[in-house]
């Protein structure tokens, strides 16, 4: 067991020493598990993918951009920006985004698939819980000409 250790070999090595001695295995456990640190994630991870969620909904033409909660973000602290806004409360999210539609569709139902798809992405992708996606239809794309 001399040399240089790489990772798998360190953990089989570990693994096998502590296969031997019952009680040692229970508190080596218990170290590694303290000792694997912390997982962060940015309010600007969660907001693009809300963002990147929110353009692959058909019936959105664009993100609306918001001159005013782009400044009201960068004063307090939120992720986000261009369209979407991000705020941490108590350990769950809440999303708060603004959205130019395509002609010719159902606001409405527009506005909950929404609602459902960056829920669902957010939890898939974070495990975080959701408390809140707030969605502000700006405004409708005009017709294009053909």
């Amino acid at each position: 067991m001399n040399g240089p250790i790489e990772g798998g070999d360190l953990a089989a090595r570990l693994w096998l020493m502590a296969a031997h001695h019952e009680h040692a295995h229970s508190e080596w456990e218990d170290e590694v598990e303290e000792k694997q640190g912390s997982v962060r994630i940015s309010p600007q991870v969660l907001a693009t993918i809300a963002r990147l969620t929110i353009l692959s909904v058909p019936g959105v033409a664009q993100l609306h951009h918001d001159l005013s909660s782009d400044v009201d973000r960068l004063f307090r602290g939120k992720g986000g920006g261009g369209g979407v806004s991000i705020d941490i409360v108590d350990d769950a999210v809440v999303v708060d985004l603004s959205i130019v539609a395509k002609r010719d569709v159902n606001l409405y139902e527009l506005g909950r698939e929404i609602q459902a798809q960056v829920s669902r992405a957010i939890k898939d992708m974070v495990g975080m819980p959701v408390l809140a996606v707030n969605v502000h239809i700006a405004d409708v794309s005009p017709a294009t000409e053909d």
